[in-house]
């Protein structure tokens, strides 16, 4: 039995391909485009059975000419993710109509489809549940995603022919993401400031927030594995979720982890908060004009349905996963 990992060669689905792996499972067709070629690395220490080209790829499918009669299924996390990307002409193209025809292929083949979505379709909402009036996004990419789970709520009202899941993930960090650049977590660009510098800066305060007080949903890309297969395994649950914690921490405790998980591995003690600002080990810097009243203060993933499915996994908090990062990264980096 065939599955399909597109992006497989990028963050999270590099870790689904891993996650597939360590169930035994090899027969994975990689999609990808290597026109970046680094990413290779991430397969590196991965098993599959094929690698094929993201372009060649979308004409097999819109020709229905893939040479597979046993596609268990396809997991589609190959997307352009840079929030920052501002031609939508290739946006559309890339992460709405790419997705589309995918899903048309899938439900004509009547194969499981599971899909990577953002929580970027809430914009700057500060009620984060999957319900269309919360949905506003700001920035074309959050649009894409947003027009695409439309058209999946309409396909499931008509009646679907397999199961179609949507992921809208939440700030995901964790191993195999360093090919991101600036678009890397901020756990990734913490440990990085850190060992430059020696201290790690963030937001002062801002609407309110005390300095490095904006929370956000941190989601270790290891939870999301685990939520990805849960789905997998259930193939009569279909729906679009929220996948974070469903529960916001704030920057200070992400600076803290990073920061504190480094001091462990050199051989020095754990410090408060309180304690790594006095040391200076963790700095704040102005809030940017640019970002004033365009900045996500606080992300918080409503989990409800996810939980209503059946996925009772308990998520990683900050500590944890950013100390498990850290080692990873000490490691592999």
């Amino acid at each position: 039995m065939t599955i399909i990992v597109t992006g497989a060669a990028g963050f999270i689905g590099s870790n689904i391909v891993k996650g597939l792996n360590e169930r035994g499972i090899t027969d994975i067709v990689a999609v990808d485009n290597l026109t970046r070629g680094d990413k290779f690395r991430n397969l590196v220490d991965c098993e599959i059975a094929h690698y094929l080209d993201k372009h060649e790829f979308i004409r097999q499918v819109r020709e229905h000419t893939l040479p597979y009669d046993d596609i268990q299924a396809v997991f589609h996390d190959g997307a352009c993710s840079d929030t920052m990307e501002h031609n939508g002409l290739y946006m559309m193209d890339n992460n709405y109509q790419y997705s589309l025809d995918l899903l048309d292929w899938c439900q004509d083949e009547r194969i499981p489809y599971l899909y990577a979505s953002s929580a970027a379709v809430y914009g700057k909402g500060e009620i984060f549940r999957e319900e269309r009036e919360l949905e506003a996004p700001l920035n074309v990419y959050g649009y894409s995603k947003f027009l695409f789970d439309q058209v999946v709520r309409r396909r499931m009202e008509a009646g679907l022919t397999a199961q179609v899941v949507g992921f809208r993930y939440f700030n995901v960090y964790g191993r195999q993401e360093q090919h991101k650049g600036r678009m890397a977590s901020v756990a990734f660009h913490h440990f990085n400031q850190y060992r430059e510098n020696g201290y790690v800066n963030l937001f002062g305060a801002n609407e309110g927030y005390a300095d490095g007080g904006q929370t956000r949903d941190f989601v270790s890309v290891e939870d999301v594995v685990k939520v990805n297969l849960f789905f997998f395994d259930h193939p009569q649950q279909s729906g679009i979720f929220n996948l974070g914690t469903g529960k916001s921490q704030p920057f200070n405790d992400l600076a803290a982890a990073t920061v504190n998980a480094c001091r462990v591995a050199e051989g020095k003690p754990a410090m408060t908060l309180e304690e790594l600002v006095k040391e200076e080990l963790i700095r704040y810097i102005p809030f940017p004009d640019a970002l004033k009243g365009k900045y996500q203060s606080f992300t918080e993933a409503d989990i409800t349905r996810l939980r209503a499915a059946g996925y009772e996994g308990r998520f990683l908090d900050v500590d944890e996963g950013v100390s498990r990062y850290v080692h990873w990264m000490l490691n592999h980096l």
